[in-house]
């Protein structure tokens, strides 16, 4: 295959313009290891790490359904001294925790352990997460590592990169954490318009992948709802009840003003052709569409 022949799975994914509201996995803590060498494809489950010390994060992460990233930051020379981990959860509406750490020895990670048990602190600025994972994904890294770039000359403290985090086709992937809202088809430009609006509470559909405490119907029918009103702060609208009957949902929300106090949404799914997803993945794949066909407001 020539190099104007290569696939790559974001190109593909903006032709055939697939939908990005919807798809952001569900889930609500991160547990980032800091490691400056090359990341294998399967990420922290392929480190040359001690068995005992990875068996004990791996199953204390599992125990919460916590998600376990390796990071970087951005550039060829990252810093020298200990290297960083942390634990971030997102609890209650506003309550996003975190808790930092070093590591020299391997035996050092166990801390994160204990760390999944503690609250961790308040008030600590957001974390954004850029998927860089070039042995997972040729997009990830061809795409991800240009936006890094951008976005740690504006932000040098708030930005990594990191390992896979779903959706290699949507690259550039940026999750921001603990929040749990995720972005995607970002680059240099349009990440640091988004990252701003983010840190001024300004959430737009454009490049929403979805919220990350909600599933994917719901994820949709909010990325409808700030299409159609306005983007809106990462907790103006709340989820007060959700009804399926076969493939379709009825997702009702409420605003805070002057946001709609009372929104209906319904949302239907459907699978797409089979289609190649990822760079790597030879196989085809459907992917899940969910698709707003009715809005209602009071």
């Amino acid at each position: 295959m020539t190099a104007a022949e290569r696939f790559f799975c974001a190109d593909a994914a903006r032709t055939r313009a697939d939908s990005l509201a919807g798809t952001a996995p569900y889930g609500s803590v991160w547990v980032l290891i800091e490691h400056r060498g090359g990341w294998p494809p399967n990420g922290f489950d392929g480190l040359d790490l001690d068995p005992s010390t990875k068996g004990l994060v791996f199953s204390a992460a599992q125990s919460v359904r916590a998600r376990v990233l390796l990071i970087r930051r951005p550039g060829r020379r990252g810093p020298a001294g200990p290297r960083r981990w942390a634990v971030l959860r997102h609890e209650t509406p506003g309550a996003y925790r975190q808790q930092w750490g070093t590591w020299s020895h391997d035996q050092d990670l166990t801390e994160i352990v204990d760390a999944l048990g503690a609250p961790g602190e308040l008030g600590c600025p957001p974390v954004f997460l850029v998927c860089a994972h070039g042995q997972h994904d040729t997009c990830c890294a061809v795409r991800g590592r240009p936006v890094g770039r951008a976005l740690s000359e504006r932000w040098p403290n708030l930005v990594w990169e990191c390992s896979h985090v779903g959706g290699d086709r949507f690259a550039a992937n940026v999750v921001v954490a603990p929040d749990g809202v995720y972005y995607g088809n970002l680059d240099a430009t349009s990440s640091v318009a988004v990252l701003e609006a983010h840190l001024a509470d300004r959430i737009n559909a454009k490049h929403l992948r979805g919220y990350t405490d909600l599933f994917p119907p719901q994820q949709a029918a909010l990325s409808a709802v700030l299409e159609r009103f306005g983007p809106a702060g990462r907790h103006d609208y709340e989820v007060v009840d959700t009804s399926r009957e076969d493939n379709r949902w009825r997702i009702r929300f409420t605003g805070r003003p002057p946001h709609p106090t009372a929104i209906e949404v319904v949302v239907h799914s459907h699978r797409t052709p089979p289609c190649q997803l990822t760079c790597r993945g030879l196989s085809m794949s459907s992917a899940a569409v969910y698709e707003v066909t009715s809005i209602g407001a009071d």
